[in-house]
This record gives structure tokens, sequence and C-alpha cells, in this order.
């Protein structure tokens, strides 16, 4: 009802993104707007045009909108200046699953983690990172609108043990609406979802990365102390070439590579118990050796993952005594053993 969204004061995403980039405060708006009035009004907004976009950007950084801005690296020119990243109250560790592309499995590598961490007797969040493909509450099985504490800031869902949230979760209609957001205005979300959740105490917050090394992924490793990093990837060869470049960025700003999960990996028949290698074999592992990292994961092609994610119900909750459970249960352990080696540091990243 009208007096709910009103009592629990809805996020007003296009007030906050202007108030952030006035250099005005950026938390959660009161004005008690609804999820489909925040799209349609973005859409309608002059946030969409090349002015108001630019001149923000402009008189923070100085950047002025040509390509010669930037050196051979995609780092934008100028003097150099620390990018200071800031905890998140309550939680221990943060690991981001990243790819360098989409479609490898990545959000089911990351949903299946952050479950079986709980096995682990691990208190556990979940943030769906991927802005203009959130697929966390769908594969987590939550949905509804959350709540917001005493505090003003969202209480993230909880289903299967973990604490999730998502974009998708503050807009209307979200399996079909699409987001057509602008860099900034995907960074300033991010940043809100990251430090306006109301996380609590916990041992793990997995972060589920959107695919590629752009806007969104240098801001997440800037801006967010990152315990370390998980990269996931078929054995296929185009895949591992952007699986490179994953793991290059995230060297690039010093977050330790946990290792890398294999997806995918094979085909076992259920009828003969044959294997076939559908995307190649051992690509994973040659690549990891080439980088200097250990494969923490091999997890097959099989029905039951696709069937359960689709369902909302992770096959790590849904049939914790599968081989499928058992091998995410194999990477959670391998994750949890490499942060508690990896004392992570409020780092310093500075940009030439």
């Amino acid at each position: 009802s009208n007096a709910v969204h009103s009592k629990l004061h809805w996020l007003d995403i296009e007030v906050s993104l202007r108030s952030a980039w006035c250099g005005k405060s950026s938390g959660w708006s009161g004005a008690g707007s609804t999820p489909g009035g925040v799209v349609e009004g973005l859409r309608k907004s002059s946030l969409f045009s090349e002015s108001v976009v630019t001149q923000p950007v402009a008189r923070s950084s100085g950047f002025s909108g040509r390509v010669d801005d930037f050196n051979k690296e995609g780092m934008q020119r100028g003097p150099a200046r620390a990018v200071k990243s800031a905890a998140i109250p309550g939680i221990k560790h943060i690991v981001a699953v990243a790819s360098g592309k989409g479609g490898v499995g990545k959000s089911t590598t990351a949903v299946n983690l952050a479950v079986s961490l709980t096995k682990l007797g691990r208190k556990v969040g979940l943030l769906d990172a991927d802005i203009y493909g959130p697929s966390v509450p769908k594969m987590l099985g939550i949905s509804g609108k959350p709540s917001m504490n005493p505090e003003g800031k969202i209480t993230p869902l909880r289903n299967h043990g973990v604490y999730g949230m998502s974009i998708g979760l503050l807009i209307s209609n979200p399996e079909n609406s699409a987001i057509v957001w602008r860099g900034p205005m995907v960074m300033s979300a991010l940043q809100q979802l990251l430090y306006q959740v109301d996380w609590g105490e916990k041992d793990f917050l997995v972060v589920d990365m959107p695919p590629g090394t752009g806007d969104a992924q240098l801001t997440l490793t800037q801006r967010v102390p990152l315990s370390g990093a998980i990269i996931v990837s078929t054995p296929q060869d185009i895949a591992l070439m952007d699986a490179r470049r994953g793991v290059n960025m995230f060297q690039k700003v010093h977050v330790p590579i946990l290792g890398l999960v294999e997806n995918m990996s094979f085909f076992q028949c259920p009828n003969c118990q044959h294997k076939s290698h559908i995307f190649g074999t051992d690509g994973v592992q040659e690549a990891a050796k080439e980088i200097g990292v250990d494969v923490i994961g091999k997890v097959p092609i099989e029905i039951s993952i696709r069937k359960c994610s689709d369902e909302g119900t992770p096959v790590t909750a849904s049939e914790p005594d599968s081989s499928e459970a058992s091998e995410y249960l194999r990477i959670a352990k391998a994750v949890d053993q490499k942060v508690s080696e990896t004392k992570t540091a409020l780092p310093s990243v500075f940009m030439d």
C-alpha cells in the first residue's frame, strides 16, 4: 500500500544520484517514491543528457571528456591520487567472484559459494553487483521489497542461510525491466548497496561482480577492501582470454587472486557415465599455472545445478549430499583457508 511505501521510504535513486554528483550527501533519499517510479523518472530525467553526465565528472576529477586524457592502460591522466578504500562495518572478509565475460556461470558460482560457506558455520552476505543483469534474487529465491531499519539502512533478505541484496529487489518487474544507466549512476548505486545496507556482523560478504573490467569493477576494487577474488571461467580458449584480463585487472590494483574455478568442466552422461569435455580440457589448469594461482574447483555441467538455480533453491542447499554440492563445498573450504592466510589492509590504490 501507499502507506507502507511511505513508511519504508523506498529509495529515490534519481534524487540520491543528483545529490551525490553535486557533492552533497549520497545517502538514501526519504522521498518515498515507488521503485517503478524511480526507473521511469530516470528515463525521463536530464540525467541521461551528455552535458549533465559529463559536467559533474569534470568538476570532481578534472576530466575533460577527451580520449587523450587517458594513458595507454586506460587510466586517467593527471597527477597521481590515492583512492582510499573503506571497510564495511561488521564485515570481516569481502570476496569478489568475477569473470572476464558473461555466460560462464559466475553468478551460479557466487550463490553456491555463499551457501557453502554457511555450511562451514560462517555468517554470509551476498551482494549482487551486476547492476545491468541482477540474477541473485532469482537464484537465491528472494523477492519482495526489503525494509528499512531505524537507522535508515536497508535490511537484506535472508534465504538458505544467506543475506542477499540486489538492485533487482529495488525495481519493479526485475526479470523484465532493463536498467539503462550511465557509468556514474551505476557506481553511485553500487556504493550505496555496499554502505547503505545493514549487513550486520558477517564473516564473509560474497560479491557477484559484473562481467568485464569496466567502471563498476574499478569502483569496487578501489573503494572496497577486498580480501581476494575468484575468477570463474570455462576451459574454452575464448573464455580464458577474458579470464586472464580479469586476473590482470585485480593484480593491477593489488587484490589477491584466491584461485580459479573451472566451470562447465565436463559433462557426464547419466546413462553410461562417459565424460565429455565439451569446452576442452585442462585450459583453466594451464592458465592457472601460467598466472601462478591455484585451481580451487572444477564444476561439471549438470542439469541439477541449472534446475535448482532456476527454482531459487541452489544445489548446495537443496541437494547437499550431491557430488556437485561437494565440489562447491571444496571451493568454499579453499576460500575460507586462503582468506585466513591473507591479511587485508585498507590499501591506497594510486591511479596515474
